[in-house]
């Protein structure tokens, strides 16, 4: 009767773990599937959607900060500028500087014109009004110009013109000389390497050693060395 009993409690042990295991592998059947599902669903979505998803939840956060701010009457942009430091402000600065008048290096001549004329229209005075009406009355016809209009014996620079057309030309050269230039290369001087890069390579080790092997390179050149 034990034996039977034993039995009988093995098979039922044996029948409630084949049913937790079947009840496992649908679980693992069930979360498989939507693991895939989500996969394909990801799949179908814009290549940027991670990124605009960030940028909606920061929005979402930036107005909800924003309007916690206005409610306890603080300045939120003030709040914001505390958190940067200096240096980071100055680096953000420094960036949007470049990304607004971005220096590309030399492309061609309208190139370089161009830029140099926004920047020179960026530094323009405001506007007066009163000035370009008196101006206009003391031209005439001639202040619309034409082909036969000649301006130069009409209108009188001011110092304050001249003083700035001239700082402006200093802040060219300067730029100009922070410039690196290819070298002129001498025809005179003794060729002593194969390449270029060999070149460089010579003198750099006549700077280091130059003033310890100027006598061995003399032997040579003569002919007298041992």
């Amino acid at each position: 009767m034990e034996t039977s009993k034993s039995a009988s409690d093995k098979l039922a042990e044996r029948k409630a773990r084949l049913l937790e295991l079947h009840k496992q592998r649908q679980e693992a059947r069930t979360q498989n599937h939507q693991e895939v599902v989500a996969e394909d669903a990801r799949k179908k979505l814009p290549s940027n959607w991670e990124a605009r998803k960030r940028q909606a939840e920061w929005l979402l956060a930036d107005d909800k900060a924003r309007a916690d701010a206005e409610s306890a009457g603080k300045d939120y942009e003030r709040l914001q500028l505390l958190k940067v430091s200096a240096i980071d402000a100055e680096r953000i600065e420094k960036k949007k500087k470049r990304k607004d008048n971005p220096d590309l290096g030399f492309s061609t001549y309208e190139a370089q014109t161009a830029r140099q004329y926004n920047r020179l229209v960026k530094t323009m005075p405001v506007r007066d009004m009163a000035k370009y009406e008196k101006q206009k009355a003391e031209l005439g016809e001639a202040f619309y110009g034409g082909p036969n209009t000649t301006l130069h014996l009409l209108t009188k620079d001011t110092p304050s013109a001249i003083n700035n057309m001239v700082k402006d030309l200093e802040q060219q050269i300067d730029r100009r000389k922070k410039y690196s230039r290819r070298r002129i290369y001498n025809d005179d001087a003794d060729v002593d390497f194969i390449n270029e890069r060999n070149s460089k390579f010579n003198k750099k080790l006549d700077r280091f050693y130059g003033e310890h092997t100027a006598e061995i390179k003399q032997n040579l050149e003569r002919g007298t060395a041992i």
